[in-house]
């Protein structure tokens, strides 16, 4: 063998990583592994919150008129709030000829009254029946709750047996029929 031959070989040899060099490199690759998964799962809750949230905002407005001193209708707005929805609260002291003038029947007349994508709200509708109506579209004016049953959303009231009450649908007429029964 050469000279030259002999200083390749041992400079080829000297170059070659040791065990414990190669150990090294497997433990901070496993450890870049581990950091990339978790910033992945990281990014993964990031989006998960960020499609709910584009879900929710893809919810149409509800624009709620109530009266100003009124508490269960605030109560109503976070319920709805809560669960997806943006609202907007407008203070009126002409609500029956609000309810009148988009057709809420008389014997189904609440506290408040709220126009959500061409329906009407009127009372304390859940927001599951408000998510109901706004998915199956049904040809009918809107929906209400009639009065203020004890344990609907924004009347719920601690200690208090919760009342049954109805979900009632109308169209433009003033008929009526059922939507929904919580009991």
């Amino acid at each position: 063998m050469g000279k030259h031959t002999k200083q390749r070989l041992t400079v080829a040899s000297s170059r070659r990583l040791s065990t414990k060099v190669w150990l090294g490199i497997g433990i901070a690759l496993v450890a870049v592994l581990v950091v990339a998964v978790a910033l992945f799962a990281g990014r993964s809750d990031q989006e998960a919150t960020r499609s709910a949230s584009a879900a929710a905002s893809a919810l149409p407005v509800v624009d709620v008129y109530k009266d100003a001193t009124c508490g269960c209708c605030a109560k109503w707005v976070e319920h709805l709030e809560e669960n997806g929805f943006t609202v907007r609260s407008t203070n009126t002291g002409a609500l029956a000829a609000f309810k009148t003038s988009h057709g809420v029947p008389p014997q189904v007349r609440s506290c408040h009254t709220a126009l959500v994508d061409g329906y009407v709200l009127e009372g304390h509708v859940p927001a599951a029946e408000v998510r109901r109506l706004l998915k199956e579209r049904p040809p009918i004016a809107g929906l209400a709750v009639a009065g203020m049953p004890i344990g609907s959303p924004g009347m719920e009231v601690a200690g208090a047996q919760t009342q049954p009450y109805d979900v009632t649908a109308f169209d433009k007429q003033g008929a009526t029929s059922a939507f929904a029964s919580y009991r």
